[in-house]
């Protein structure tokens, strides 16, 4: 018969066993530690972390290898967040956050101080763990096309996806919702994703939606043009789950 320990030394096993489990953990490393430095993002990660690993190996992904693209529907008001693992080359969609507010009006940012929100094909270039809006993720706002369409007018720039719920130009998410989204983004950085893809869109580009939006907007023909030029991206997104090869012509267009 097998003595049993009295709670007292029960507890002092329990909590050296606890002990030995952190010490041996794998620490953080690579951009992920870098970035645990803040405080912001500690608070992130102790809120949001546990979850997020789980809905992950619900669709059979790592999470130190991890990939995201968002894409967001500027009309609708949706941030949508896909994910794959490294190796993996299609995506699938995880979740939508509504994004809390969409400042300015369907069409492309071309200059500063228009308080447009961007359409085009984007990526993740700056991480902000000390933002003014809590957290936020840079946009490569302007691209290449929003230079030459800029045609010399100052385009503007520091596009952010970003906590709070005030916004010129950019999406805000609430700080609850871009703890999340940051955390996903910070997690694919840290698995070895160079390039994040964010495509803003100005609605669901359906060809029910582009006849109402054309018909809205007959007479900005150029504007019409850029949608249509904007939906074979889009179309070609939706059929083949992956992140686009998109090139930008002498014009400004995007080619795919």
């Amino acid at each position: 018969m097998r003595e049993r320990l009295p709670r007292a030394v029960s507890l002092m096993v329990i909590l050296l066993m606890a002990f030995c489990r952190m010490a041996w953990a794998e620490p953080a490393s690579g951009f992920l530690a870098e970035q645990l430095r803040y405080e912001r993002v500690r608070a992130a990660y102790k809120s949001k972390n546990a979850a997020l690993e789980k809905n992950l190996r619900q669709e059979g992904i790592k999470i130190d290898n991890l990939n995201i693209l968002l894409l967001a529907y500027k009309a609708e008001g949706v941030l949508e967040l896909y994910v794959k693992s490294s190796a993996a080359s299609r995506y699938r969609k995880l979740r939508d956050y509504a994004i809390c507010r969409v400042p300015g009006k369907l069409g492309p940012k071309r200059q500063a101080g228009d308080e447009q929100v961007p359409e085009g094909f984007y990526h993740i270039d700056r991480f902000n763990p000390q933002s003014n809006y809590l957290l936020s993720l840079g946009i490569n706002y302007p691209n290449a096309a929003d230079k030459i369409k800029s045609k010399g007018k100052n385009p503007g720039g520091d596009i952010f996806i970003h906590g709070n719920c005030v916004s010129i130009g950019c999406l805000p998410m609430t700080d609850d919702k871009i703890r999340e989204i940051y955390l996903h983004a910070v997690h694919a950085k840290n698995s070895g994703q160079r390039r994040i893809p964010v495509y803003i869109f100005p609605f669901r580009m359906t060809e029910a939606n582009m006849q109402k939006y054309a018909a809205q907007n007959a007479e900005h023909p150029a504007l019409l043009r850029f949608w249509k030029i904007l939906q074979k991206g889009h179309a070609r997104f939706a059929k083949n789950a992956q992140a686009l090869q998109v090139q930008v012509d002498e014009h400004g267009e995007y080619v795919f």
